[in-house]
Formats: C-alpha cells, structure tokens, sequence
C-alpha cells in the first residue's frame, strides 16, 4: 500500500501507532477484568468507571488503527502481540478489592500517558496528523486519570 509519508515518516509514525494502539487493547482488557472482578464499598461507582475506561480506550483504538492502515502501516492487535509486547502489567486474577482496582488503573494509565507523550513528542516532526490524534487521545487518558487518582484521596 502506498504512504502519503515518506518512508522514514511512515516508519517511525508507524512504530509509535502501534505502541499506542497494544496500550489501548491492553488497557480495555485490564479495565474490563476489573470491571467484571471488583468488590467492595465502591463497586458501583468504580464498576462504572470502568466502562468509560474501556470506551475510551476501544474507540481510540480503532482511530489509531485507521490511522495505521491509512499512512500503509498495517496494524496487529492480535491478542498475542498485545500480550508479548504491552508494557504494561495487568490484573492479576480473581476477585480484586475497590481500592486495588484503582491502584491498578492509575499505575496503568500513568505509564500509558508518559508513553503517549513521548508518541506527541516524535510524532511532531513525522506526522502532525497522528499527533493531533495522540494529543486527542491524551486529554482523555489524562481525564481517567485524574479521576482514578481522586479515588486513591
């Protein structure tokens, strides 16, 4: 498929897509074992919070893959390549406590952030458009963010 990025724009703008889009796979699915395992006083507000998480996280990972496969960057998000190469560490199994949930979620989404900044940062010189995209999807990671950070207080 032909880019309208030379290619080293297209490579490097590429490798920082597809970090973006195995963070936002991962973080749906740490969202969601959360969301399906959390107990405690919190549950219902917490549970709901979850959603929006996964929300957020599905639908900019389709707009990162779009974004991938219109610069001719085909891309993975097969379970596999999320599990090998996600930097970030998950849930562990069973029922998980209201405030673990959330220590779990802001560790998360703090790691994801600092990498999509870096993604901003690289992709101002590949790829405006991407970056507009990273500085989109950014602003509402840092919106979770905040609001799981309020829930530690």
């Amino acid at each position: 498929m032909q880019s309208p990025l030379p290619d080293e724009d297209r490579k490097a703008t590429g490798d920082a897509l597809q970090g973006a889009l195995v963070e936002l796979l991962d973080i749906s699915l740490i969202a969601k074992q959360a969301h399906w395992n959390i107990v405690g006083p919190r549950f219902r507000s917490i549970h709901l919070q979850l959603d929006e998480v996964v929300s957020t996280a599905r639908s900019y990972a389709d707009t990162v893959a779009e974004r991938a496969a219109a610069i001719g960057v085909s891309p993975d998000g097969r379970a596999r390549t999320v599990a090998e190469t996600s930097g970030l560490s998950g849930m562990g199994d069973g029922w998980v406590k209201d405030t673990d949930a959330v220590a779990v979620l802001v560790e998360a989404l703090g790691g994801a952030i600092r990498r999509m900044r870096e993604r901003i940062d690289m992709t101002d010189k590949s790829d405006l458009v991407t970056q507009d995209v990273f500085i989109s999807l950014t602003s509402q990671l840092e919106k979770h963010y905040w609001m799981f950070q309020a829930e530690q207080q």
